[in-house]
């Protein structure tokens, strides 16, 4: 099980205009600061829409936390 403080500065750091959700162009674009530059934005949105419960494309603290505890 992940730390809750942990992965709330994880998912902060990927929410890059601090609305609360993460989309495939904030993804792509911290994967490509961390150094990997292969994440295409279609590949951060298969990552997102595989922990996307409700559907909406982006994912929500809860989604992330969920998807760090399986």
């Amino acid at each position: 099980m992940a730390d809750i403080e942990s992965a709330r500065k994880a998912f902060e750091r990927y929410d890059l205009n601090k609305d609360g959700m993460i989309s495939a162009a904030e993804y792509k674009r911290v994967m490509a600061e961390l150094g990997d530059f292969n994440v295409t934005e279609p590949v951060a949105q298969a990552v997102i829409n595989a922990v996307d419960t409700d559907k909406d494309g982006l994912m929500s603290f809860d989604e992330f936390w969920a998807a760090q505890n399986r």
